[in-house]
């Protein structure tokens, strides 16, 4: 028994474990996607799949703003929550349009992703817009509607060329 914790003792002093105060708790990673939602745009196989995903996180974002906005009883962080709600929000578009750039370089078909990306951000952005008015706790999350609302214009362009410059689908001829 005496030599088996004589070796425990040295290698716990070999390794450090023992008097050795362990480093605080790394920062925590700030990202607004869960982490089910991460592991499904990795598991996406296309800019087309990734482009719809990034689509429907930024309508849950948005959805959960406007409930959050209308409560009743606010929560005791509202201001945060709102704000938090609409920079998630954002992060989806901006990376919805960034995978047009994906698709662009390696010349992949996302012509129904990006008619479906038009479609949906002019209807984000008449939901912003109609929250864009001085009301209950505006002044607290004015300034990131407003950077929502830039963004989703932004992303609106984006799209309407890419459908533009974007080549059509090639057609398959019959043997």
């Amino acid at each position: 028994m005496g030599y088996q914790r004589f070796l425990l003792i040295i290698l716990l002093a070999v390794f450090g474990v023992g008097g050795v105060a362990a480093p605080g708790p790394l920062p925590q990673q700030k990202d607004y996607l869960t982490e089910a939602e991460a592991d499904k745009i990795r598991d996406a196989d296309s800019p087309a799949l990734r482009i719809k995903l990034y689509l429907s996180f930024a309508e849950d974002r948005l959805k959960k703003f406007e409930y959050e906005r209308a409560r009743q009883v606010p929560e005791r962080r509202r201001s945060e929550i709102l704000n938090s709600l609409l920079n998630a929000y954002t992060g989806c578009v901006d990376d919805a349009s960034d995978q047009i750039d994906v698709a662009h370089d390696k010349q992949m078909d996302i012509h129904d992703a990006l008619k479906s990306m038009v479609t949906k951000e002019k209807e984000f952005l008449g939901i912003l817009q109609k929250y864009n008015k001085p009301g209950p706790d505006f002044d607290d999350y004015q300034d990131t509607l407003e950077d929502a609302i830039d963004g989703t214009k932004d992303a609106i362009s984006d799209s309407e060329q890419a459908e533009k410059e974007m080549l059509p689908a090639p057609v398959r001829r019959k043997p």
